[in-house]
């Protein structure tokens, strides 16, 4: 039985939505973890991604190469066109996403579902100030940002990363179990 999907995974920054997802792909090697192109430098850190620079990425576009772009953050992220292949598969994707892309993310892949990861405002802070690349003021916008609701009419199932990322692992699995009739 095929997997519905793909999966959208979306949160604020500082969530650990990277953590969860390369932790779901070890659990489950059928997984499929979308690497996304996006026009920041390689060596930016963070998750596995293509790092392309402006030019680039609009000579990929033009070419057809993302099923989905955006733009978010003063940069411009590309979902490659080769995610159709492992949904045609039946196989299990995950791709790191925006709240700002959802409703068209939704009409590029009609069995879109959206998997929301969110933690608790004290966890969240902590982790910011640990990367150490925001100030007080600049946490604090991000903590507000986090509140902001989702899209209406998106299939949305909350993950709690507040505690143990064993606990996390085991929501996303069953988030992506097939949807029985």
């Amino acid at each position: 039985m095929s997997v519905t999907g793909p999966f959208a995974v979306v949160g604020p920054s500082g969530v650990g939505k990277d953590t969860v997802m390369e932790a779901v792909r070890s659990a489950d090697p059928r997984v499929v973890l979308v690497r996304r192109v996006i026009t920041r430098p390689a060596a930016a850190g963070g998750e596995a991604f293509e790092g392309v620079d402006r030019a680039a990425f609009a000579a990929m576009k033009a070419a057809g190469d993302f099923a989905l772009d955006w733009e978010a953050h003063g940069l411009a992220y590309g979902i490659p066109v080769s995610i159709h292949d492992d949904l045609a598969a039946g196989r299990p994707v995950l791709f790191n996403g925006s709240r700002a892309m959802l409703a068209e993310a939704a009409q590029v892949f009609p069995g879109l579902r959206v998997l929301s990861i969110t933690a608790t405002d004290d966890v969240l802070a902590a982790r910011l100030r640990a990367r150490g690349r925001e100030r007080e003021d600049q946490i604090a916008q991000r903590l507000a940002r986090a509140k902001l609701p989702l899209p209406d009419g998106l299939r949305v199932t909350e993950i709690d990363n507040s505690g143990a990322l064993d606990s996390a692992v085991k929501a996303v699995r069953a988030a992506l179990q097939p949807v029985r009739a």
